[in-house]
This record gives C-alpha cells, structure tokens and sequence, in this order.
C-alpha cells in the first residue's frame, strides 16, 4: 500500500497520546494498563486506514484491540477514524512489527489478525511473508494456549503457502474458507481492500489457526 506522504503525520500521532502508544515496547507486559477493561486482547498487524479495528472495536466491545502499521502516512488515517468514534478499546501503534515479542510478553495476545498482507510472491522473499515460519515463532509466543490467529487475503498464492506452513509448524487449522462472502456471514468487517476485491468479484480466502496446547 502506497499513501502520499503527509508532513504533518508525526506531530498528528504525537498528539493523540490517548489512542497512540508512542513507545511500544514500555507496555510489553502491562497492554491491559493501557484500557479501560482488562479484556482479551487481539491485534492487527497491518491496520492500514482502520477501517477493521474501528469496526471490531464496535462489534466487539468486550475485547481490547491493538493495531499497528509501520507506514505513518497510513496509520494516521486509522488514527483519525478511532479519534472520530471515540472507542474505549482501541489502541494504534506504528511501530516496525519485525518482532511481536519485543513489544508483546509471552501469553499476552489472544487472536492475532492478519488481513491482506503483502504476499511477497518471489521465493527469494519468502522470509518477509507473514505466514514464514520465524513469523509463527514469534505468534506462538505471544498468544495464549488457545490462542488464535486469523488469516484474511485475495492472494491464492499466499493463501496456499500458508496453509502448507501452518500445517508444517503444527498448527490447527480450524477454518479454511475459499470465498468468505459465499457465506453471507453477518459478523465479517471488511477492510478498505477487502472491500475494493470483492466489489471486483474476487474471492476472499480465510483461515483460522490455533497452535496446539504443549
């Protein structure tokens, strides 16, 4: 995703402290401080413009969500949505998401989102996907025995490969949905590309995943 740069993006973030956490890795451990309720905890990475956490925060307003997005240009869109509704149970982060585990302590998260990531198609790129294994490394860390981890892309190519990694690092595949809006399900939020494929007639491909009680 390519947003224009906004100059004003940095002193915008710095402002909304009440929804932006600007040092990540101060809260590892201590994410319920940050709420209200001490509640599960889900994120996003790759919030994008926000229109999913804002709409799971509304739908779900008993857990406590957490998004991040590297690129500032595009989190302060998500930033501007959540100032606009107001929710109690959002938090943005922007912030390099390499490793959950520097700014997330173990058996902290309990549902991880993965929504439309970068499939980095070319197998020289293979370790950047989201779905490679030092990736499920640091997923199962994070979440807690039960934990769950959710997969949402237009990529079939994507949507293969991870359902091969998945079932090499063990996990259970819950889910495997080839065309998510055959299913009319009431509960979906769509993403600004989710929205943008399916209006288009592709198919949205979906996975649930739990990694396994040791």
């Amino acid at each position: 995703m390519r947003a224009r740069h906004k100059p004003w993006a940095d002193d915008y973030l710095k402002e909304q402290t009440t929804y932006v956490e600007l040092n990540p890795p101060l809260y590892k451990g201590k994410w319920q401080s940050r709420f209200n309720e001490n509640q599960p905890i889900h994120i996003e990475i790759g919030a994008g413009k926000g229109q999913f956490i804002t709409g799971m925060a509304k739908q779900s307003p008993n857990v406590n969500f957490i998004a991040i997005e590297v690129v500032k240009s595009i989190i302060v869109s998500a930033v501007q949505k959540v100032v606009e509704q107001e929710p109690d149970n959002v938090k943005l982060i922007n912030f390099d998401a390499k490793d959950l585990r520097d700014i997330f302590s173990e058996n902290e998260v309990d549902c991880i989102y993965l929504n439309f990531s970068d499939p980095w198609p070319k197998n020289k790129h293979e370790k950047r996907r989201l779905t490679y294994a030092a990736f499920l490394e640091q997923y199962q860390h994070v979440l807690k025995p039960g934990g769950e981890l959710v997969l949402k892309t237009d990529n079939k190519g994507l949507f293969e490969y991870s359902l091969v990694s998945f079932s090499k690092f063990g996990l259970v595949l819950d889910e495997v949905t080839l065309d998510l809006h055959a299913l009319n399900e009431s509960t979906n939020v769509m993403t600004e590309y989710e929205e943008k494929f399916a209006a288009k007639g592709q198919p949205i491909y979906r996975c649930r995943a739990k990694f396994p009680n040791e």
